[in-house]
């Protein structure tokens, strides 16, 4: 089976963790990975090949097209974007075209993928399926109704199945997208996609950086377009425990913080040698498992990496929308993190949190983790090869 995966981010890099998660759950079938924004620093997974298209970010209020080549037009960019997702398909002719998140989200790049879409129902690349790979909660929109129906005068014309990477228990479908009975195409649950660490990679990474028995705290703040303040909060609490409570303090600002904001938590970390502050690393679920507290953002792949690992976390959720309030605060229920407000980013107050959340573990949390293993099954299954 060959499965062509579009994968476009725009803002953070979860989709993309998430996306080759599932690419090596399909580890015996050959996967093309489009992508086609900024370029992350990833290891391709040995049956993926990555095919990439000139790049296009969007504006914080997601309005904007933004080159990822400087100087670039976007207007012309679109056009190689064009030509470029039809030449792919024309030499891959992919037995499933898997889509992330379109068209329950990422609207702005209809002009390249319904093309595609109509020419797969037409015919025009043999008999390929179309599948939407989508999480588990939606962003909220300003006309529910309107978007329901651009969503299914997208969605039901062309698509013959929809993934959605949920466990059910915690969060359905129609909390967010109250139309699915309207659906044409069957919608199925997965389970939540999260990243296991190896067996043995937290134990060897504690010894890696000689940490013995001393605690290890890990901040971190995703892509980090945002959430730096939690990391610089986390530095600041670190300094004033380390006196009473020591421990290592590894932050990471992520691949997408500004110069600024990285050099701004250096310099607070700078003499006080039990905190280390990176930008991104390949191993975060290796450095999760060797955790003894997590803060972080609640976004959908650290806080699933977060309960595959088994380590507790204090989570701060983004605040703009729903999606990670509405994650994180089911969870904290099920008291499988610890829910942090930004009146919880003041120094002290924050320190009496870590030192309190290091007393303890994560509670099990019963929730479908396998999410990937099930999306590769449903996969055979749409391309025919489940029915023998």
């Amino acid at each position: 089976m060959r499965v062509l995966f579009y994968c476009q981010h725009v803002l953070g890099v979860g989709h993309v963790f998430r996306s080759l998660e599932i690419v090596r759950a399909l580890s015996g079938h050959e996967v093309v990975m489009v992508a086609g924004g900024a370029e992350i620093d990833i290891s391709p997974p040995a049956n993926m090949r990555l095919e990439r298209l000139p790049g296009l970010m969007m504006s914080p209020d997601f309005k904007t097209f933004i080159p990822t080549e400087p100087g670039a037009d976007a207007e012309e960019v679109r056009t190689r974007r064009i030509e470029r997702m039809r030449a792919l398909m024309d030499r891959y002719r992919p037995d499933i075209l898997l889509l992330e998140l379109f068209p329950f989200g990422r609207r702005a790049f209809r002009f390249e993928l319904l093309p595609v879409l109509q020419g797969i129902r037409a015919g025009e690349w043999g008999k390929c399926k179309t599948a939407c790979s989508l999480r588990d909660i939606l962003v909220e929109k300003p006309d529910p109704a309107k978007y329901a129906r651009r969503v299914l005068d997208m969605l039901n014309p062309h698509f013959d199945l929809v993934l959605v990477h949920a466990d059910p228990a915690l969060v359905t479908l129609d909390e967010t997208f109250p139309a699915v009975a309207d659906i044409v195409a069957p919608v199925r649950y997965t389970g939540y996609v999260a990243a296991r660490p190896e067996p043995g990679s937290g134990a060897a990474l504690r010894q890696e950086l000689g940490l013995g028995h001393t605690p290890l705290v890990i901040a971190s703040a995703g892509g980090g377009q945002v959430g730096n303040e939690l990391v610089r909060a986390a530095i600041h609490s670190s300094i004033l425990l380390a006196t009473t409570r020591p421990h290592t303090l590894m932050a990471f600002t992520g691949p997408y913080a500004t110069d600024a904001d990285h050099q701004r938590c250096q310099t607070l970390a700078a003499g006080h040698p039990h905190i280390c502050v990176r930008r991104f690393t390949s191993r975060f679920p290796a450095y999760l498992d060797a955790a003894d507290l997590s803060l972080s953002l609640g976004g959908y792949n650290t806080t699933m990496n977060l309960l595959a690992a088994k380590t507790y976390g204090l989570v701060l959720p983004f605040a703009q929308n729903r999606e990670q309030s509405m994650r994180t605060s089911r969870l904290e229920q099920r008291h499988a993190v610890g829910l942090l407000t930004p009146a919880d980013l003041d120094p002290e107050r924050l320190a009496l949190c870590i030192a309190q959340a290091l007393t303890r573990s994560a509670e099990p949390a019963p929730i479908n983790l396998d999410g990937a293993a099930t999306t590769a099954r449903l996969l055979e299954e749409l391309a025919g090869m489940g029915q023998e």
